[in-house]
């Protein structure tokens, strides 16, 4: 990473007072020796102490850094300051729940989230590729299993509110043979992170049969409700969760039943950028298996066609502070300095993106427990995961990989991709950014 040198601006706070007017006493050598050239690696350094001594209850030290990155962060800065400015945010919201007092911050969250319409969140998906890479990607493979299929039955987990299906329901109208009849099925409920969109699923599935009617491809559409958690729910999981998604509900209605299965369908698994909000930390059940691992295993359980996985590459799950900072600050450096490329500072689009980008640090750097719902874990683990389950990854072919290189193409020319063993990669700049994956049980091989 790289950053250029910066003027006197600073990031803006919610309660200026949280820093004294007066120089800090000297920090340690190794702070004062890197404020000369304010780069990334400085930037991330001074994180790294204010992190460390948050952790240790140092509130003297971290209010000391924290006075620093309030002059060196900016969020109208470079690639790297603007991404700071976030992270300091997200440390001072920590500060202000672990030393309520000492801080003396309003530690609720800074950030807006805006409701979009569904025209804004199709620019929102464009605006850079990482959920067109996985669309593309995981349509292909989808359309390579369901090959001579009469029906097929997509169990839609994803947080981009189906925006993936019109491109597949386009391919399945000019399928030679005729198109299938598709059924889509989604949970009444998503993680609560952005995008978030004004207008209900249900719309959303109208929406989608009206396209699909206007292309000949006979469709339904269900939401099932996953809102209620069932009186018992046998040794399937039995841990804390996030008020706003019922974990441990949703698995309890991931049943052949209440998700309608049918013997004559090919079954789709679908799980774009979701996986991560299931925790992989090990619960009380005998078995010790993580919400991850469970949900896995009941999903292997409906004997799918193809199940297809996608996510950001990068690993977000150790329950240190400090490696989650170094790890988040040098992943997510590359949407920002991406969209450094093609937008203004002051454009709309893009500070809504970023402040999106915000809204995962906060949650990633402030809480812990169950509170902490971004859990990424990247695509070697994921593999790695996905294996010990007892599923079997297939390769994706040639004309895959055709499709998504066509796709990079509209995009700036940071963008590239790459093959790690049987997994796509979307890079930006040579650092892996998004990694997709397709699995078939184990078993079901030809």
């Amino acid at each position: 990473m790289k950053a250029e040198q910066r003027g006197n601006t600073s990031v803006s706070l919610q309660n200026p007072t949280l820093f004294n007017n007066t120089l800090p006493s000297p920090l340690s050598g190794a702070l004062n020796g890197c404020l000369g050239s304010l780069d990334g690696a400085c930037l991330e350094k001074l994180l790294l102490h204010c992190a460390s001594a948050l952790e240790t209850n140092d509130v003297t030290l971290a209010q000391q850094v924290m006075w620093v990155l309030n002059n060196v962060a900016s969020s109208v800065g470079d690639p790297n300051q603007r991404l700071a400015s976030w992270f300091l945010r997200a440390l001072i919201l920590r500060a202000s729940r672990v030393c309520p007092t000492a801080m003396n911050f309003n530690g609720s969250s800074t950030i807006q989230r805006r409701l979009m319409s569904v025209t804004e969140l199709a620019g929102y998906v464009d605006l850079i590729p990482w959920h067109r890479f996985g669309f593309c990607a995981s349509n292909s493979a989808i359309l390579n299993a369901i090959q001579g299929f009469p029906r097929v039955h997509i169990l839609d987990f994803s947080i981009t509110h189906c925006m993936q299906w019109p491109t597949l329901i386009d391919t399945l109208a000019k399928r030679p043979e005729g198109p299938p009849s598709l059924r889509i099925t989604v949970p009444s409920s998503r993680p609560p992170v952005p995008p978030l969109l004004n207008v209900s699923t249900e719309e959303v599935g109208l929406r989608l049969g009206n396209f699909a009617k206007f292309r000949d491809v006979p469709f339904e559409f269900r939401v099932f409700d996953n809102s209620s958690s069932p009186s018992t729910l046998g040794e399937v999981v039995k841990c804390k969760e996030s008020p706003s998604f019922h974990f441990e509900s949703l698995l309890a209605h991931l049943n052949p039943s209440t998700l309608n299965l049918r013997d004559d369908e090919a079954l789709v698994i679908n799980c774009q950028h979701w996986l991560r909000y299931l925790s992989d930390e090990q619960n009380g059940s005998p078995h010790g298996a993580s919400l991850r691992d469970t949900f896995l295993d009941i999903i292997k359980g409906l004997n799918p066609q193809i199940i297809v996985v996608v996510d950001e590459d990068s690993d977000l799950s150790a329950s240190s502070l400090t490696s989650r900072i170094t790890t988040c600050f040098n992943y997510l450096w590359i949407p920002f300095d991406a969209l450094e490329t093609f937008l203004p500072k002051e454009s709309c689009q893009r500070m809504e993106y970023e402040s999106d980008i915000g809204h995962k640090i906060e949650n990633i750097i402030s809480f812990e427990g169950f509170q902490r719902i971004e859990r990424l874990e990247s695509g070697i683990k994921l593999c790695q995961r996905m294996t010990n389950s007892g599923w079997v990854s297939i390769p994706f072919c040639e004309e895959t990989v055709k499709e998504v290189k066509d796709l990079l193409d509209e995009h700036a020319s940071g963008w590239g991709m790459k093959k790690e063993e049987d997994m796509l990669v979307l890079t930006w700049k040579g650092h892996n950014s998004v990694f997709a994956t397709a699995w078939i049980p184990n078993g079901l091989e030809d």
